[in-house]
């Protein structure tokens, strides 16, 4: 979203409303187009927007083997590209969703297709899992391995927002960070190995997608082609474990946190990460000296 922000207006902590764009205080658009709320606040929005569209959706089954093999072909060949990898298996969901031509005929799912997939497995069922796993642990792998058999493989064209958009009604914690998309391969491995030499549940998929380079100060796809890496943990089952492996491996492959999911890291780590962050500080200062803004997270991640 922040990519597509052409214009903000924002309410300085001075109480005065200024408006700012790539001509017009081009370095206050440039920190506050992901601004953590450091900025100001944001009253208007003026964004770039396309004619609504349809997607081709393909959803299937792969083996992770093949989905590393195969990685740079389903990216650079598709529109849109996600995975999810089941921890403790070898398998994954990948989906891949293309637009097509306007006035492509539409074939959704049908109701039934839809409310089994979407509802009865994603949610209650995978539901009903995660609570069995809360109690015996030492069933999460087998589980695991059910759960990414019984999602088959579906075929379908969709408005986009039917397409993108899943309900997610079973509560979780999660992080996230943002590699270099050069990078996710040996990262999953890594994942993959801690995952194999731990006795650790991890009972929820491990989601991948994919997205451009982009100019956006505090953007953790600044200056570089990027894979997200998500992963999560049901909120009864512990989490600090699995989350505390997973930033060791992201940060040693130069990953940026998520900026609104669970991180340890602090000012100092991330002034390393992001090249503009000391800039984006200065502007910080420049608005609001006084911290009216301020707030015990934004302390440890852009500083007091």
């Amino acid at each position: 979203l922040a990519t597509q922000v052409r214009a903000l207006e924002l309410v300085l902590p001075g109480g005065h409303l200024v408006r700012c764009d790539a001509v017009r205080d081009p370095e206050l658009f440039a920190a506050a187009r992901v601004g953590l709320g450091a900025f100001g606040v944001i009253a208007t929005v003026t964004l770039e927007c396309r004619p609504a569209f349809a997607l081709h959706a393909d959803e299937r089954p792969m083996r992770l083997g093949d989905v590393v093999e195969r990685l740079d072909d389903l990216v650079d060949g598709n529109d849109h590209v996600e995975f999810f990898w089941f921890p403790h298996t070898d398998r994954c969901l990948v989906k891949r969703n293309n637009r097509v031509d306007d006035g492509h005929e539409l074939r959704p799912l049908s109701r039934l297709r839809a409310w089994l997939d979407d509802d009865l497995l994603a949610n209650r069922v995978f539901g009903l899992t995660q609570e069995a796993g809360t109690r015996l642990p030492r069933l999460v792998p087998a589980m695991n391995g059910a759960a990414s058999r019984l999602l088959g493989a579906r075929e379908y064209v969709d408005r986009s927002y039917r397409v993108f958009v899943s309900s997610r009604e079973v509560v979780f914690r999660e992080m996230e960070y943002a590699v270099p998309r050069d990078a996710v391969v040996p990262v999953l491995r890594a994942l993959q190995d801690w995952v194999d030499s731990h006795d650790e549940p991890v009972s929820f998929p491990v989601e991948v997608r994919f997205g451009a380079a982009d100019d956006i100060w505090l953007s953790p796809a600044f200056g570089r082609a990027t894979a997200y890496v998500a992963v999560h943990q049901f909120h009864r089952l512990p989490h600090e474990r699995w989350f505390g492996a997973v930033e060791k491996v992201m940060t040693a492959f130069g990953g940026r946190p998520h900026w609104g999911k669970l991180h340890g890291l602090d000012a100092g780590h991330l002034a390393a990460l992001y090249p503009r962050h000391a800039d984006a500080v200065r502007v910080r200062d420049r608005v609001d000296p006084h911290r009216l803004l301020g707030n015990r997270y934004l302390e440890r991640v852009l500083g007091p």
